[in-house]
């Protein structure tokens, strides 16, 4: 068994035991990848204040994120694909989150179906949804997240177009993969993934294929889904979708104080500043930049979440101590399930968890819910430098 001290650790083994084209889905931005390499980068730019003498005994990084109990401010964000990166990839992850005590929010792309989590979870997930036109899928799918006892909807915002990843392109990206001489040779390569990926049933789009009208297979599919996405979509069709949805309802994608203050009149429970892992706009600026702005806009008014570019326990330190509710890690737990499965989930809270309570006690704190910027040396410019 490797030793696993940090997410890079399982970084590398996801590279080495998932195809090419998986890893790479993960692992990519659109365009030239600007955004999302400063999602990472610009974390190091803001420093940890070290306190000394102080008690350091009997810690607790307990929070709440949208009323629901958590071991940490940590949610498993939604990630397309999840199955294809191991065999029954949401099902393991939801499993790992359950039994570490964070919430699981399961995507509309995900490879496992919402009844599918369901049955072999106890506790809550969320469910994220993709602003659709077709409105007779996008009512049925809050039903099914209704029957399914979900937590809480996630609207994700900002993918009316879909940025260009390249390299997707060039691996031929499909789920299931597109048998090629060059996507079996690198297959044959992965053989325990194959072997698993042989003993599941889940290999399409369990949220779709067979509930949208006309989606009978994955050929359907594509046609389906670049007809569907909402090129229109405004707040008022967003308050359309909020009159389908009667639970906790999170916005994902935020950027601008302006879209933050929008989403707090729709009637959102809780906001996540969002670029979308950089998968989206090449050139905006990193998550962790924008959250103050939003912050100073509607911190008050509203539950602020960040995601893009976590992916230690000191970037959830600093992201809490800037204003942050809570933080959503993507690729940080995709890592560990494409090395280990569900426990390679586990590995992944496990370090995260472990550098947070330590980082947040080298701060001299006890508490992860009297954490403030205090902790922190931001840059002067680090979120007002722009014109």
């Amino acid at each position: 068994m490797p030793v696993i001290t940090n997410v890079d650790d399982l970084k590398r083994l996801h590279k080495r035991r998932t195809p090419k084209m998986f890893y790479d889905y993960c692992e990519s931005g659109s365009w030239s990848e600007q955004t999302f390499r400063e999602n990472t980068s610009d974390f190091s730019q803001i420093h940890l204040k070290q306190r000394v003498a102080v008690d350091m005994s009997g810690r607790s990084t307990k929070t709440q994120i949208i009323g629901q109990d958590a071991t940490m401010p940590v949610a498993l964000a939604p990630v397309g694909l999840t199955g294809m990166q191991h065999a029954d990839g949401e099902i393991l992850a939801a499993k790992a989150a359950e039994k570490f005590g964070v919430p699981f929010c399961l995507s509309t792309m995900s490879i496992c179906s919402i009844e599918d989590v369901a049955e072999h979870t106890n506790a809550p997930f969320m469910m994220q949804v993709y602003t659709m036109t077709d409105d007779n899928f996008n009512q049925r799918l809050f039903d099914r997240a209704k029957d399914a006892k979900c937590s809480a909807a996630v609207i994700t915002v900002d993918l009316q177009l879909l940025g260009q990843r390249h390299k997707d392109i060039k691996n031929g990206l499909s789920a299931p993969p597109k048998l090629t001489v060059k996507s079996v040779a690198d297959m044959a390569l992965r053989w325990r993934w194959g072997l698993d990926m042989l003993g599941t049933k889940r290999r399409f789009f369990g949220n779709i294929v067979g509930h949208a009208q006309g989606v009978k297979d994955p050929s359907s599919l594509s046609a389906w889904t670049a007809q569907n996405f909402d090129q229109s979509l405004n707040w008022d069709r967003i308050r359309e979708f909020r009159k389908m949805w009667d639970g906790p309802l999170i916005i994902k994608g935020i950027m601008d104080p302006r879209d933050a203050r929008e989403a707090c009149n729709v009637g959102a429970d809780a906001i996540i500043v969002s670029n979308h892992g950089g998968r989206q706009l090449d050139g905006a600026l990193s998550s962790i930049r924008a959250l103050e702005p939003i912050m100073d806009a509607v911190g008050d008014k509203i539950e602020v979440h960040l995601d893009s570019g976590i992916r230690s326990g000191q970037d959830v330190l600093k992201a809490i101590a800037m204003g942050a509710k809570s933080t959503w890690i993507g690729r940080a737990y995709i890592y560990g399930l494409g090395a280990m499965g569900e426990t390679g989930v586990t590995r992944a809270l496990n370090c995260i968890h472990k550098e947070l309570d330590t980082s947040m006690a080298l701060c001299g704190h006890t508490d992860i819910t009297r954490v403030d910027r205090d902790i922190l040396l931001v840059p002067r410019d680090f979120s007002d430098a722009w014109s």
